[in-house]
């Protein structure tokens, strides 16, 4: 009898494959959770800073008080989910830097944890490799607010009229009357999405983990 549940579970594990980078259960609630942390991020980060700065890892971070888009992210998933994703994308980064774009845009050879994770190009990356990425609206008029029914706790990102910098947000309400958490300068805040209009959509991500 031993042998044969033995035997039983061992056929069930290799009938079900993980997907890369998949939990093996879901946080509960887990989009409304990273939108509430995104929230509390309004009025602690007040400064806009995208310099670079050597943090430690796991869990770096330069203070609180100041930060770039991508942080308003990574600072929700760790208070909301006890995610890091500056060692995500650095583990993921080491297996398959190639898939990375660090080598094309920015010259490097290897990994860097004090950056990596804070780059937007690289969290669509990390995202999309997670099988997070959910499609863009089709042909026709494509304004920087056109998503799909956008989430509390989706990620989305743009290219930013005026030069096409990468940036990103994370809804905190919505599919109707859809917010949006993001530091664009000044610190972190919230505003409907319609503002993004005069922007090109880039990536829309709903990762529950």
């Amino acid at each position: 009898m031993l042998s044969l549940s033995r035997r039983t579970a061992l056929t069930l594990l290799a009938a079900t494959p993980f997907a890369a980078g998949q939990s093996h259960a879901l946080i509960a609630n887990g989009g409304a959770k990273l939108a509430a942390a995104a929230r509390e991020q309004i009025g602690v980060t007040v400064e806009y800073d995208p310099g670079y700065r050597a943090i430690g890892y796991p869990n770096g971070d330069v203070l609180r008080t100041s930060g770039v888009c991508s942080d308003v992210l990574i600072r929700a998933a760790r208070d909301a989910w006890d995610i890091d994703l500056q060692q995500r994308v650095h583990d993921d980064m080491v297996k398959a830097f190639a898939a990375y774009p660090s080598r094309r845009e920015w010259g490097l050879t290897k990994p860097d944890a004090n950056i990596d994770h804070r780059r937007v190009l690289n969290l669509e990356t990390f995202l999309a490799r997670q099988n997070a990425k959910l499609p863009l609206p089709g042909s026709g008029p494509l304004g920087g607010d056109a998503f799909t029914a956008p989430q509390p706790g989706d990620i989305l990102t743009w290219r930013l009229a005026g030069g096409g910098r990468p940036h990103l947000g994370v809804v905190v309400s919505g599919p109707q009357n859809v917010r949006v958490a993001h530091n664009i300068g000044g610190g972190v805040h919230e505003e409907p999405l319609w503002r993004f209009k005069l922007h090109k959509p880039a990536g829309h991500y709903r990762w529950r983990v």
